[in-house]
């Protein structure tokens, strides 16, 4: 059994999210959206890796269940090319589909924002 049992009843009990994280992990999907669509970007890791190097990146997305090896060569680029880093709180399935794709995702680049106010709100919570 997951969680704790209920003093009344010997049933268990179950912690869901906070409200808080999960407003926030939506607004983050609804921006990432916007971007989509009317800003710049690029899916993948080696796309990513090409953006970084070449100074065109501005934001960095990186899901849960990405390889770990792989993480942090992207973090590595990213910190030279002196790039934000968000850690999407989602699996590369929930990347893609935040994205408007039907395939997984385990790392995006975001080079224009467009209309979206994505990065600005990413570096306010840093």
């Amino acid at each position: 059994p997951r969680g704790t049992l209920c003093p009344t009843r010997s049933l268990p009990v179950v912690t869901m999210p906070s409200k808080k994280s999960k407003n926030a992990q939506d607004s983050i999907a609804a921006r990432l959206q916007l971007t989509v669509k009317s800003g710049k970007y690029t899916l993948g890791y080696r796309s990513t890796l090409k953006t970084l190097r070449s100074g065109k990146a501005k934001l960095v997305m990186i899901a849960d269940n990405c390889p770990p090896l792989r993480k942090s060569e992207v973090e590595y680029y990213a910190m030279l090319a002196k790039t934000i880093v968000h850690h999407y709180t989602g699996s590369n399935n929930d990347l893609g589909t935040a994205c408007g794709k039907f395939f997984r995702c385990s790392v995006m680049t975001v080079t224009d924002q467009g209309d979206s106010d994505l990065i600005t709100s990413l570096q306010a919570q840093q």
